[in-house]
């Protein structure tokens, strides 16, 4: 018997709420497991997530019966949430209500991987991939480490 063969691939990006700084460095960590427990939760395979203190990138591989949306609403939705009730912040942790979902050849998973594993290093050096990053421009300008 012959089994579907189904590799789907997605970069989402998302940023905190009027893209204030919120992921701090002593969060961060904490912050991305949670993105990644749920994800995992949901069916997906987590290749990479990474950010800046204002926005998040992360590059899963997804099942065929997960729609997009309902995972970018639950991966929000619980790591809004556990931030707000583990982290023990002194401000109230958002994000906003828009994201960008690009789909992902198999063959460029690894080029996207590097891309969000070094997300600090391109920030700071302002070595951006427009493609990647220029959405968020619709909105409020483009991102800027």
């Amino acid at each position: 018997m012959r089994n579907d063969k189904i590799e789907l691939y997605v970069h989402l990006v998302w940023a905190t709420w009027d893209r204030l700084p919120m992921i701090m460095p002593e969060i961060e960590r904490a912050l991305y497991r949670s993105i990644g427990d749920i994800a995992q939760t949901l069916g997906c395979r987590v290749l990479a997530i990474n950010g800046m203190p204002d926005h998040v990138h992360v590059l899963l591989r997804i099942p065929a019966t997960l729609p997009v949306s309902k995972l970018v609403q639950q991966l929000k939705g619980f790591s809004s949430h556990f931030a707000n009730n583990q982290l023990q912040l002194d401000y109230q942790f958002k994000w906003m209500g828009y994201y960008g979902a690009f789909s992902v050849s198999r063959w460029d998973v690894p080029k996207i991987m590097a891309y969000i594993n070094g997300q600090k290093e391109h920030h700071n050096a302002d070595e951006l991939l427009p493609e990647l990053e220029n959405f968020f421009e619709y909105y409020d300008g483009p991102l800027r480490g």
